[in-house]
């Protein structure tokens, strides 16, 4: 019988290929998956995320490659992404594992979710699989486990960690791509990224753990950690690498 897999997006803005790589991954491996969201609604990328002309001004290079653009827009387009179930809805019961997609929208309405909190914990006193990209990371910081004198699930683990000098510093509009009348995702605007992830981590998973923040990694060169029951990836440029990861580790067990 296939493994099942619940794969978590926000409704606030997705990074496409953080989306589209996993998903993706894990269908073509043969897993049966599920999508859940915040509102239960469609998840959207950031339209910058579907443009293969964006540089990223930090980096300063295009991070879309137009395949994955072209990718991502085949979906939208089609049923693929249409019903996702409300994550309040979802027991992690059902699932072989968890796995956490990322964007600029999950520091909304994923990180400091308790409904994926508990999804998380869930996972973790069951020894399944839990996997975060980017800044979904900053959700497995944040769920508590009250085993450990409500330390981080993270804590004395190995993660990845959006690093700091990568954090934008200039006002964040969450823009999506194709929008409708009932899925417009949110008008806010925020200072820049809404967590520190690097130091957030770096709290969380304690002196005896270890948070990798490797401002070098490129396509070339993925940063991706597996440190059972979690797979972590830094960013976009990990996407791919996060997919293969996932599918791997899921194939062994």
């Amino acid at each position: 019988m296939a493994k099942k897999v619940l794969v978590v997006a926000t409704n606030y803005g997705a990074w496409a290929e953080e989306l589209q790589a996993p998903w993706d991954a894990l269908k073509k491996a043969g897993y049966t998956v599920t999508m859940a969201t915040p509102l239960g609604k469609k998840p959207l990328p950031f339209a910058l995320s579907v443009d293969p002309d964006f540089d990223d001004p930090l980096q300063h290079y295009k991070v879309n490659p137009p395949e994955v653009c072209s990718r991502v827009r085949e979906i939208l387009a089609g049923p693929e992404w249409n019903a996702p179930i409300k994550i309040a809805d979802a027991k992690m019961a059902d699932y072989d594992a968890i796995v956490l997609t990322g964007g600029p929208g999950v520091c909304l309405d994923i990180t400091n979710n308790p409904k994926v909190h508990k999804l998380i914990l869930d996972a973790f006193n069951s020894n399944k699989l839990i996997g975060a990209i980017c800044y979904s990371v900053g959700a497995l910081a944040f769920t508590r486990n009250p085993a450990n004198a409500f330390r981080s699930v993270l804590y004395g683990k190995k993660s990845t960690a959006h690093p700091r000098a990568w954090d934008f510093d200039f006002e964040l509009s969450y823009t999506l791509a194709e929008t409708s009348p009932d899925n417009q995702g949110t008008d806010v605007v925020t200072p820049g990224f809404l967590l520190p992830l690097q130091d957030v981590v770096t709290d969380a998973v304690g002196p005896a753990g270890a948070c990798v923040a490797d401002e070098q990694a490129n396509r070339e060169n993925p940063c991706v950690v597996f440190d059972w029951p979690f797979v972590t990836a830094l960013s976009v440029e990990s996407s791919i690498a996060y997919g293969q990861k996932l599918v791997s580790i899921l194939a062994e067990r």
